[in-house]
């Protein structure tokens, strides 16, 4: 019996906004790493590869929106974020769809 290749396995994340599950590259990665002298940095993790630990959220912005202003994103990576975390998180937000 011939049997074709294996699917490739797709690892399944949650959004943290609306708690949709789909598969990890349809997701945008935030992730909380190791600043040299300020303890902690929150960034944008396009590649989902940056060692730390890490949140995913909707390409939308109404995801966005609801995961930065309900302190979702900080809970979930446990953390604080301070103001200029929160504006470049909000700059990236007003540059994805409204809805998918």
């Amino acid at each position: 019996m011939a049997r074709g290749p294996r699917p490739k396995h797709v690892p399944i994340r949650t959004c943290i906004a609306c708690r949709q599950t789909d598969g990890k590259r349809e997701l945008v990665r935030v992730v909380r790493v190791a600043a040299e002298a300020a303890g902690t940095a929150v960034k944008i993790d396009p590649t989902g590869k940056l060692a730390g630990r890490g949140a995913y959220i909707c390409r939308n912005r109404s995801c966005w929106e609801q995961a930065l202003t309900g302190r979702r994103l900080a809970a979930a990576l446990k953390t604080t974020l301070t103001d200029e975390e929160l504006a470049a998180l909000h700059a990236y937000a007003a540059n994805l769809p409204e809805h998918n």
